[in-house]
């Protein structure tokens, strides 16, 4: 069986607050980088491996009128604290492992969201099966 993980930016936050008191930048704003709604699919067969690329050229869907100004469009690899805070997941979905067993309401999902504090994105993981009566 086949298994591809997807992960879709299900929302954002920003403290600006948090910004004007501690960041270079008091008005950096939210991430730029990614957007509610951006979807993504990771695969790991037919000579595709989009982990060890950092999930460049896995996004699939956005809102962005320039795709390759999205983390993990066609020119740009995901974001170094996104891809931190979800690569574990992605990784164990892909060898078809329970990403959160016991956590999550099904074991193959998990929310999880990058370490940015003053503007983190958060993301919805799922292990997509395929090949099993599908």
């Amino acid at each position: 069986m086949a298994h591809k993980v997807k992960v879709t930016v299900i929302d954002k936050k920003l403290y600006p607050e948090l910004q004007q008191q501690y960041c270079a930048d008091p008005q950096a704003g939210a991430c730029p980088v990614y957007n509610v709604g951006d979807e993504f699919v990771f695969e790991r067969e037919g000579g595709r491996d989009h982990f060890w690329g950092c999930g460049l050229g896995t996004l699939r869907r956005t809102s962005c009128a320039a795709p390759e100004s999205v983390a993990g469009g066609p020119t740009r690899a995901h974001c170094s604290e996104a891809w931190d805070a979800i690569a574990r997941y992605i990784y164990t979905g892909l060898q078809g492992g329970a990403i959160m067993r016991g956590w999550m309401r099904e074991e193959n999902t998990m929310i999880a969201c990058c370490s940015d504090g003053t503007r983190p994105v958060i993301f919805k993981i799922e292990r997509v099966d395929e090949g099993a009566g599908s």
